[in-house]
């Protein structure tokens, strides 16, 4: 686990860490209270069965109970989860379609590691798709949509206002996924969940860029403005603007990020 650096700890931020969560954007929180809401957000319905078994290790490997890079012996999932042998085989297959988990002949599974560079292209794909959603949000959104959209941005103004990093973190998760649903492009959604549940097990520990905060309001703003006002060109513009403000914000201070898993 990385440690805090002085400069992670300073005033305009206070001891607050964010979690990667939707934007990398975000100073890290504590490594608890991340793994305790990640669990939160991405705690499955349960199931039976494969399904069942399938659920809860995609569950302990994203809030963090299983670190990038450790090894899942089948032995101790088939204990831990409750279930057959062959459904720990079953989930670990399907897990390593998702990318969350590596397979290989004769070492048996592992958590998958998101390296900083991928990161990085995650977003970029995320611009292309988010953008879509936004475009076609524009196209089709309705009234009630349009106020929910706007109440979830006047959220996110509250808490940057009081300073409450932690909240606007979650506005701003809450922001693009309801985008999305206003969307109602299926294979958008599945395909930046995946995204998400890739790079959430992780956190980039780093100064929040001076001004930044302020930035990422006026970027969610015009995302809405946009959306609201029935405008697909703008719309899209305005989210790859704003995804593409992170990513260079993400290469730009590579040199003070290191990748850390959710671990308490």
């Amino acid at each position: 686990m990385a440690k805090k650096s002085k400069s992670s700890s300073a005033k305009s931020v206070g001891t607050k860490r964010l979690p990667l969560s939707d934007s990398l954007e975000s100073q890290s929180i504590e490594d608890a209270q991340v793994s305790q809401r990640a669990a939160e957000i991405f705690r499955p319905v349960r199931g039976n069965g494969g399904e069942h078994g399938y659920l809860l290790l995609r569950e302990a490997i994203i809030s963090g109970k299983h670190h990038p890079n450790e090894r899942l012996v089948e032995s101790e999932l088939v204990e831990k989860l409750g279930v057959g042998r062959s459904v720990v085989r079953t989930a670990l297959a399907r897990l390593e379609q998702e990318g969350l988990v590596i397979r290989e002949a004769n070492r048996g599974a592992r958590v998958r590691l998101i390296s900083e560079d991928e990161a990085y292209e995650i977003i970029e794909v995320r611009m292309v798709l988010e953008g879509l959603a936004a475009r076609k949000a524009a196209e089709k959104i309705t009234a009630q949509q349009g106020e929910s959209l706007r109440a979830i941005l006047e959220e996110m103004r509250i808490r940057h206002k009081e300073g409450d990093l932690l909240g606007y973190s979650d506005g701003n998760a809450r922001l693009h996924r309801f985008i999305i649903e206003c969307s109602g492009h299926e294979t958008v959604r599945n395909l930046v969940d995946m995204l998400k549940a890739q790079s959430v097990r992780f956190q980039y520990r780093t100064i929040l860029t001076p001004g930044r905060p302020d930035h990422s309001l006026s970027e969610h703003e015009a995302m809405v403005e946009a959306i609201c006002s029935g405008n697909p060109d703008a719309a899209e513009k305005a989210v790859q603007f704003h995804l593409r403000s992170v990513a260079k914000s993400l290469r730009n201070g590579q040199d003070n990020f290191q990748l850390a898993d959710f671990a308490p």
